[in-house]
């Protein structure tokens, strides 16, 4: 397993943890949250690229911004879904985005996976399918901004692959919420909902657990195709089964066992049929 499949599958872990946080603040407006997030994001990042003797505004400041941009869409449209949907459904719907971003990364990076690996990212998301099933709790305005939120996420995440050996992960992390916060932080200021004490440690801790998730992945797409490493951003399905189950008493039958071994069949057969690295 590469540095950069490691960096990927780390980085799915903590976002899984901040999926908890925005499920459990059902009270707080999503915009909120991410001001919140965003904000933590922010002091952390700065403090880091502080430590380590880094240029904050980075050199590539034209891709950095489009970056932030895309992903504050994505993030914003996200966490409204994971405050109206089932958290299976809003997760499943998010994981889209490794499909949206092989497709970007074709037109923008010129990186064209092998044929074979459309069949394992089908494996894949076949998985997925069949672990969520049909969900009619979820209505189309919903499903339209879940779509949206994996269709941003794909362009952020191929910005990322752009800036790759012109700006350090912890920059390229820095500006989201360099762009995020006066975004997103006007209008919260106006529509402001008072958080409880506990309300206030959550969102502490979403912040947080989005800022080692962000270096992780940063720094897995820098080292990897996007091609690569994006499909195991679907074992973030898994953690959300596993979550619900744990959590909010969701029960996973043997059809939600059978996606569960199509997904980890085409996370695996993908990282083993990986392109030759002369092709990166």
């Amino acid at each position: 397993m590469t540095a950069g499949v490691k960096y990927i599958l780390l980085s799915t872990i903590f976002f899984a943890l901040m999926n908890i946080g925005v499920k459990l603040l059902d009270n707080i407006p999503a915009h909120e949250i991410v001001f919140f997030r965003a904000l933590v994001t922010l002091i952390v990042g700065y403090g880091l690229i502080k430590r380590a003797g880094l240029n904050p505004w980075g050199n590539n400041r034209t891709i950095l911004i489009c970056r932030g941009l895309a992903g504050t869409v994505a993030l914003i449209m996200y966490f409204y879904t994971l405050q109206n949907m089932p958290l299976a459904s809003a997760v499943t719907i998010q994981y889209l985005s490794p499909i949206f971003t092989i497709v970007i990364a074709g037109v923008m990076l010129k990186e064209v996976p092998r044929p074979v690996q459309w069949i394992f990212f089908l494996i894949a998301f076949s998985g997925v399918l069949l672990l969520k099933g049909f969900d009619t709790r979820v209505s189309p305005v919903e499903l339209s901004i879940g779509v949206l939120a994996a269709v941003f996420s794909g362009l952020a995440y191929n910005f990322i692959r752009k800036l790759k050996g012109q700006d350090d992960p912890l920059v390229v992390v820095f500006y989201f919420p360099l762009v995020t916060v006066p975004i997103v932080g006007a209008y919260t200021l106006t529509h402001w909902v008072a958080p409880s004490p506990l309300d206030w440690l959550i969102l502490i801790l979403i912040g947080l657990a989005t800022t080692v998730a962000q270096i992780f992945m940063t720094k897995g797409y820098q080292l990897e195709r996007a091609a690569d490493v994006s499909v195991f951003n679907y074992l973030g399905t898994i953690y959300a089964i596993l979550i619900g189950l744990f959590l909010f008493s969701e029960t996973i039958g043997l059809v939600g066992l059978g996606g569960i071994g199509l997904i980890l069949t085409g996370v695996i057969l993908s990282s083993r049929f990986r392109p030759n690295r002369a092709h990166t």
